[in-house]
């Protein structure tokens, strides 16, 4: 093996040499010939027969002397550099941050953004917004196969955070017996069939006037309310009682009792939506933008009852818990087919969250104690039309 080795690097040893003494030759030929001035047919012909074979000769035995640009650089260093051949041949992404949803998220982004030029002038067409927003809402910006959906791991790694305090299977994040399930109101009902309340009343945003319910997730609630009622023409109840006040480590037992005499009281009800706004570190922003519009992104809560230390809670029951899951999962759905980026991926986990009182129940947190009022509200838009999608259309 060591005489054959031995014998190749001599012969590539000897090719080289005589490529550079090749090389030598050409180049004193041809400035001799140039030098001379005979600029005939043949000289010429001659001259250009040696400039492609030096060439030839550089490309193939010392390509790192030669760069043509004209060609992908890519392909140049994978043949200079056979080490980056390999690392681009074996690169290993990160699916977590680099997912096919991520993906299909800038691509529809990319194409809203995209300019329109006047066939005739040339120039560029601005766009009516109200007008542009209609059209966007008639049909989904993305699409996801069911063959992606119908697999565990795509569901949860693209739609799904699990807090480690609990865990979730495949038999319950089942995309199909979940978009199966039938969420539209009865119709022709009197009396309100959605409640909107909030467990945390006093939480506020970044200019959330102190004491001013208005100011808080409450205003957002009642912004929400409005356009459920004006636009899509649901009846709905908005609840601003105050049940964190004193006591927020007691807020969801605090308002259980009020919120099961309120559905006693109005039998009609059938969509609960417990409105929250989200805590994050102060540095972080939950901003995305909508049609042009700087808003708060929202993200679906669910409790699943049961924790990683103790299992199944006995003491907090939920009959609801698969139909919670169906409902977030739609409502999840549609926000990323029709507002891509707008919803943050559904959080799960341990506990209940009084999410126990309707099969139809919603736990929604709205942007951050560092978005603004503004923002906050602007997310009601885009959530009330993907709300009316699911439980109307």
């Amino acid at each position: 093996m060591d005489r054959v080795n031995k014998k190749k690097c001599k012969n590539k040893t000897k090719g080289l040499l005589v490529c550079v003494l090749m090389t030598g030759m050409i180049a004193v030929g041809g400035r001799s010939s140039r030098t001379q001035g005979n600029n005939t047919l043949g000289t010429l012909m001659m001259s250009q027969f040696e400039k492609e074979l030096y060439s030839d000769i550089l490309k193939t035995y010392t390509p790192a002397m030669t760069y043509d640009q004209t060609k992908d650089s890519r392909e140049y260093f994978k043949r200079v550099l056979p080490l980056y051949s390999y690392m681009k041949n074996n690169e290993v992404y990160d699916t977590a941050s680099e997912s096919e949803l991520t993906y299909e998220m800038i691509r529809a982004k990319e194409a809203a953004d995209e300019n329109h030029v006047d066939e005739k002038t040339g120039e560029l067409v601005s766009r009516n917004k109200d007008e542009e927003s209609e059209k966007k809402s008639q049909k989904p910006v993305v699409n996801f196969s069911k063959e992606k959906l119908a697999d565990f791991d795509y569901l949860r790694q693209n739609f799904y955070t699990v807090d480690r305090t609990t865990t979730i299977t495949g038999e319950q994040l089942n995309a199909e017996k979940m978009l199966s399930e039938d969420m539209h109101l009865a119709k022709n009902v009197e009396g309100p069939q959605i409640l909107i309340y909030h467990t945390h009343s006093q939480e506020g945003y970044a200019d959330s006037a102190p004491g001013n319910l208005d100011t808080t997730v409450v205003g957002v609630g009642e912004y929400l309310t409005q356009i459920l009622r004006e636009k899509y023409g649901m009846n709905v109840l908005h609840h601003t009682g105050t049940y964190d006040v004193n006591d927020r480590d007691h807020a969801y037992s605090n308002a259980e009792p009020a919120i099961e005499q309120i559905l006693r009281e109005n039998p009609s009800i059938e969509v609960v939506i417990d409105l929250h706004r989200d805590g994050v570190a102060e540095g972080t922003r939950l901003v995305t933008e909508v049609d042009g519009t700087q808003m708060a992104s929202i993200m679906f809560f669910n409790g699943l009852s049961r924790t990683t230390a103790l299992g199944d809670i006995s003491y907090l029951k939920n009959p609801y818990i698969q139909d919670n899951l169906a409902f977030s999962f739609q409502m999840q759905l549609k926000a990323a087919e029709y507002y891509p980026g707008l919803a943050r991926p559904i959080y799960l986990k341990g506990y209940r969250y009084n999410m126990h009182f309707k099969p139809k129940s919603l736990l929604i947190e709205v942007g951050a104690q560092t978005n603004t009022l503004q923002e906050a509200k602007n997310a009601m838009v885009p959530l009330a039309d993907v709300l009316h999608r699911v439980i109307q259309e």
